[in-house]
């Protein structure tokens, strides 16, 4: 119990209270420390810390003077504002900081956590609702009111936040509870307090509909949707379109007002964000046999519950200490704390081979790895960021950025709103980071000797280590104590289980000395000592094989492509793997895939320099052979009806991944995904201009359909120039060419336009009519894009001439459709019935289903557009019967969406709602744009037809 009538308020103007009356505390800054403190009690407060949080940049000449000068001052006054309890609230001053010693529950942010959580453990909601009602009462004013600066700011921020996801606990509870009606009123507050907040807008929307005002919900979703796509250019999110959908076709547990039953039943299905996204799980495996790092571990604990939000914690320290596996194996130790998932990125700040990742690149990845369709990826990084903040607003999770280099790359990765946690590894101090977004430092330092030796029993074995003392001891100071040199060398005493630790010791300690010279005392560099030491202990091939790995450039790499680097079969490359992972200088970290750590890459890199400079360079050939060749058999298999340029034959040795269906192929390129970006950036760097643009090309489609498109950009501008040095205007064309249709997804048609001009001049001045034709045909598609329709016409009848000239039938047959398409859009239909008529006729005579299959569809919309809605959806049915029998996903659901158009023009809204319905699944599978268009047309079906083609 605390001590009686002893009072912290943080809620309002932060103040203490005894008795019922207030204690002044004195001025501004003397008030933010004492803040500081209230808001950690019982945890030391950095000295650093304190002092950017009271002063920011404006720093006195003795701040750690005024700063104890204040502590002094507050002591004084505690102490005569309770001279009954001179023990209950004490401000103590110890190495390093300040702490506060009080009773958390006489602090109201403390005690309505308490009450939170009481409420989250209540077995019925009537007392649940009672706890959190409490809470809210505890918390009804602005926080840290009259306080100034960015840390009081930031920290306002997140309390207002997280009082905010209380508050929508409780209605969900009032609306399970039938009381919709009385609710209202607040939601309508809260939500034009927070206009961007969907699960505010969630709450409001049901509450409406179950008071029986539907129209209203409508019409805030239709205003969020709004503001969305002008502030952010994006959609609302998918569990939000749900209640959208669900209240236009009335779905019963939305109106049911009457019955608990039915809106529990609700809540769970569209209400819980945890519901209706992915819960991505991204943590790499925990560190086998983690030992010491309890204090910190302890910390990160104790700041997962700070007052301020779980908040930031930047870890550093020196290469080798252990960064990534205190946070990895803190994460893994409580997951339940973070039940909407985890994001992991490594951000590669030290790599020796590699670039740094850019943040846009790893934003990317984060919103994919949160469920959103590439489709509503705006194509601005900072709306990518700013939309990657609004998706993780009010969600508890953990965001791990791992071996960041500085402060400008993980900034906007940071997370805008309270609920979720983020980790910072870097062997840099993050300074920036503790002083403008108030993150926590926590440096790492060498473990001490007893950690040492409980790191070697954790992997040996206790019995082990205790029975040599002497020689754990050895062992443990040529180590330096540090975590990776430690680890290195108990995988090396694992394999020799039956020698002595002091013929071990001894071996390390000689090790030692022969490179004392290049160690220059640094305890961070004797790991090299132990390095050579492990490294002299591998057979020769399986040395070799660890400096070859020096070459690769991607943040992992398989087993298959190990075989090829080596240029030896695969059943000879696993064992040599499987000795490199006993060693300890590689991990696998998810089945047939293997990583290692920054010094072991730049150990193999320095060892690699010493072979010949023909061997070094046969390998990365090897290497780029392997991922040429297999990327080309993958997208041939996603994309058979692709005109495909010839690849070089690979070296010998190279063993290319047995790909054997469109399945397979899309798996390995997911896998590869970032492996391939970096071979190309590779092959760059080192001049090998055949591989960049042969692996371009073959990266093109699958890039495409994921909706990489900044990827695609980066590897055809990578191919353009490559194609420009080996002097191929063939391969340039081709790169320009897909390089347009890159710009054209992102909307930038000034670009796409400039590519394929170039493209063009290349082709003319070669006399490749083929790629000329192919060049017209692209800005054909552009045109159709920008509704130019007129222009698109034009090229499409350029690319007839010109198909027809190379003496090209297939492109004929493709110039003819083109030509009908261009010139429905235009509304001439009956010109367009006779063009794709004869554009047909070729399609069958050469055999080629996909052709027909896409003049079908364009001979259906045409017909459409006469009003002939029984011809056109006789076509519509052929074209979908070759789509799936082909397996082309994307143009039965293009041909279903058409459909479903000629059903509803035709008067048959049954018939367009099960096309549409239809389309809109397969469009779903895929995650294309497209699936938005549809749910519009499907919530649309009340209006008169032909509303749609206005």
């Amino acid at each position: 119990m605390r001590a009686a009538g002893i009072e912290f308020r943080v809620f309002g103007p932060v103040r203490m209270c005894v008795a019922g009356a207030d204690v002044a505390l004195g001025p501004v800054k003397q008030l933010c420390l004492m803040t500081s403190l209230v808001l950690e009690p019982g945890t030391v407060v950095p000295l650093g810390v304190l002092i950017d949080r009271v002063w920011g940049p404006a720093l006195p000449s003795d701040a750690t003077g005024a700063l104890a000068t204040y502590a002094s001052r507050l002591r004084r006054l505690i102490a005569a504002a309770c001279a009954e309890h001179s023990d209950a609230v004490v401000i103590h001053h110890l190495a390093g900081g300040y702490r506060l010693d009080c009773d958390p529950e006489a602090i109201d942010l403390h005690r309505a956590r308490r009450l939170v959580r009481l409420g989250r453990q209540a077995d019925s909601d009537e007392l649940a609702l009672a706890y959190l009602s409490q809470a809210l009462d505890l918390t009804a004013d602005l926080p840290l009111s009259g306080l100034t600066g960015s840390w009081a700011t930031h920290v306002r921020d997140q309390l207002v936040r997280e009082r905010l996801d209380i508050a929508l606990e409780r209605f969900d509870i009032e609306l399970r509870l039938g009381r919709c009606t009385e609710i209202v009123p607040e939601l309508l507050d809260l939500a034009a307090q927070h206009p961007l907040a969907e699960h505010v807008l969630s709450a409001l929307m049901r509450a409406l509909c179950a008071a029986g005002r539907p129209a209203e919900a409508l019409d805030h979703y239709a205003q969020l949707r709004g503001r969305l796509a002008e502030e952010l250019g994006c959609e609302p999110a998918p569990q939000l379109q749900d209640l959208f959908r669900g209240i236009l076709r009335q779905a019963p547990e939305l109106f049911a007002t009457t019955t608990v039953e039915a809106a529990q039943a609700l809540v769970p299905a569209v209400a819980s964000p945890r519901g209706a996204w992915p819960v991505p799980a991204q943590l790499p495996i925990d560190a086998r046999g983690f030992a010491g790092r309890h204090r910190e571990l302890e910390q990160l604990t104790q700041l997962a519950e700070s007052a301020a939000g779980p908040g930031l914690v930047a870890i550093t320290g020196m290469a080798g200490i252990g960064k990534s596996a205190l946070a990895v194996h803190w994460a893994h130790r409580i997951p339940d704390r973070f039940p909407d998932g985890q994001l992991y990125v490594n951000l590669r700040g030290f790599d020796p081979a590699g670039r740094p990742v850019e943040p846009a690149a790893a934003v990317r990845g984060f919103l994919d790895a949160l469920g959103l369709q590439p489709g509503r990826v705006p194509a601005d990084a900072e709306a990518q960021y700013a939309l990657y903040r609004s998706l993780l607003a009010g969600r508890r999770m953990l965001v791990l950025l791992d071996n960041a280099s500085d402060a400008e790359q993980v900034r906007p990765l940071l997370p805008g709103a309270g609920g979720a946690m983020v980790l910072i590894t870097s062997r840099n101090r993050l300074t920036p980071l503790v002083a403008t977004e108030g993150a926590h430092p926590l440096s790492l330092d060498l473990l001490s000797t007893e950690d040492s030796r409980k790191l070697l029993a954790a992997r040996l074995g206790a019995a082990r280590v205790a029975a040599e003392p002497d020689a754990v001891d050895t062992i443990i100071g040529d180590c330096a104590r540090l975590p990776l040199a430690l680890a290195i060398a108990a995988a090396r005493a694992a394999q020799s289980d039956g020698l002595p630790l002091a013929a071990l010791a001894a071996d390390i300690h000689d090790t030692g000395r022969r490179l004392d010279t290049l160690d220059g005392g640094d305890p961070a560099s004797q790991v090299r000592a132990v390095l050579s030491w492990s490294y002299a202990t591998l057979s020769p091939p399986a040395a070799r094989l660890f400096r070859l790995l020096g070459h690769h450039p991607g943040p992992d790499i398989s087993a298959a492509a190990t075989s090829s680097l080596a240029g030896c079969p695969p059943g000879q490359a696993v064992p040599l793997l499987i000795e490199l992972t006993r060693a300890s200088l590689i991990a696998e970290h998810t089945p047939g895939r293997f990583l290692w750590h920054d010094l072991l890459r730049a150990y193999a890199t320095e060892l690699a320099a010493q072979d010949p400079e023909p061997e070094r360079r046969a390998a990365l050939i090897r290497l780029l052979d392997h991922y040429t060749h297999t990327a080309d058999t993958a997208a041939r298999l996603l994309y058979p009806q692709r005109s495909a340029p010839s690849i070089a034959q690979p070296q010998s040795g190279i063993s290319p991944e047995g790909l054997a269906d469109p399945g397979q192929a899309l798996t390995w390129f997911t896998a590869e995904h970032a492996v391939l970006m970096a071979a190309v950036d590779h092959a760059v760097a080192n001049g090998f201009d055949f591989h960049v643009w042969q692996l371009a090309w073959a990266l093109d489609d699958f890039l495409d359909r994921r909706g990489h498109w900044h990827d695609k950009v980066a590897v055809q501008q990578a191919a353009v120039a490559a194609a420009g040095r080996l002097a191929d205007p063939s391969a340039q064309a081709r790169a320009h060419r897909l390089l347009a249709v890159s710009h054209t997804r992102l909307g930038r048609f000034d670009d796409a336009d400039a590519h394929l001009q170039h493209a063009l001049d290349l082709t003319t001045q070669t006399g490749d009519l083929t790629g000329q034709a192919a060049t017209h045909h692209h800005h054909a598609m552009l045109r159709d894009r920008q509704g130019r329709y007129s222009e698109g016409l034009d090229h499409a009848r350029q690319a007839l001439e010109l198909y027809s000239a190379a003496g090209s039938q297939r492109g004929q047959a493709l110039g003819l459709n083109a030509v009908g398409w261009a010139h429905a859009r235009l509304g001439d239909h009956q010109q367009a019935l006779i063009d794709c008529k004869q554009a047909l006729a070729l399609h069958e005579a050469l055999g080629e289903h996909y052709g027909q299959a896409s003049t079908w569809d364009s001979l259906g919309y045409a017909y459409d557009h006469l009003g002939q809605h029984s011809e056109a959806v006789t076509c519509y049915d052929h074209a979908l019967e070759l789509y799936v029998s082909l397996g082309h996903r994307h143009g039965e659901a293009d041909t279903l969406s058409r459909l479903g158009d000629s059903h509803y023009s035709a008067g048959n809204p049954r018939g367009a709602q099960t096309a549409w319905q239809q389309a809109l699944t397969v469009f779903d599978e895929l995650e294309h744009p497209n699936a938005d268009q549809l749910r519009t047309k499907l919530a649309t079906l009340d209006r008169p037809p032909n509303a749609h083609l206005r």
